[in-house]
């Protein structure tokens, strides 16, 4: 059992496919019977069909016979790596981001103008960071501040009133403009409900 189990070099040599053969071709580089490989000194020898890493893929014969890049395979999605998104918390609300911070500001426009709306449960926790940013703007008071709300509320009369009213209203309370209230799902696709008001 032991003898049917062993292998030396020739049984080797004898297993592995000629150079000679059809599939065995070097566009660019000498001859098979004038190739020559330098192997070390010490160690065991290699059999002269050794040709390197893989065998030579007879398709690609416009390469040279020493490159080896046709032995890997390149994985290309338009130049974005995808990886998991550690630390990440920013929610996508199932929209591209132009669609999600338009979506957002709308959220918040209506937000201000009406004091209370119904929506699902995680826009309501998205906009709350958005609807709070606002309210500290308008805390500041400052023209710079007033600029920056104007850039991103659709209604320039909301920010004016906005700025007018915050004072009195939140002057003593720091953080915490919100509140989410949840109620019944919603009829159809059972999406998870709540109402968002300011406080």
């Amino acid at each position: 059992m032991a003898s049917a189990s062993t292998w030396n070099f020739s049984t080797l040599r004898a297993a592995l496919p000629s150079p000679s053969g059809p599939s065995c071709c070097f566009p660019n580089g000498p001859s098979p019977s004038r190739l020559r490989l330098s192997q070390p000194k010490s160690g065991p020898k290699f059999p002269n069909s050794f040709v390197g890493l893989a065998p030579f893929n007879p398709l690609l014969s416009s390469q040279d016979s020493t490159s080896f890049e046709h032995c890997f395979t390149i994985i290309d999605n338009g130049g974005r790596v995808s990886a998991m998104r550690h630390g990440r918390k920013v929610p996508k609300l199932n929209r591209p981001p132009d669609q999600r911070k338009a979506l957002l500001r709308g959220l918040t426009t209506q937000l201000l103008k009406y004091g209370r709306i119904k929506t699902t449960r995680a826009r309501a926790s998205a906009l709350r960071k958005y609807v709070d940013k606002m309210i500290t703007l308008a805390k500041d008071g400052t023209l710079h501040k007033r600029r920056q709300a104007l850039g991103f509320i659709y209604e320039k009369q909301i920010v004016h009133a906005l700025f007018a009213e915050v004072d009195e209203r939140y002057g003593v309370r720091e953080g915490g403009y919100t509140r989410i209230i949840r109620t019944l799902p919603r009829r159809g696709d059972n999406a998870p409900m709540a109402y968002i008001e300011l406080v």
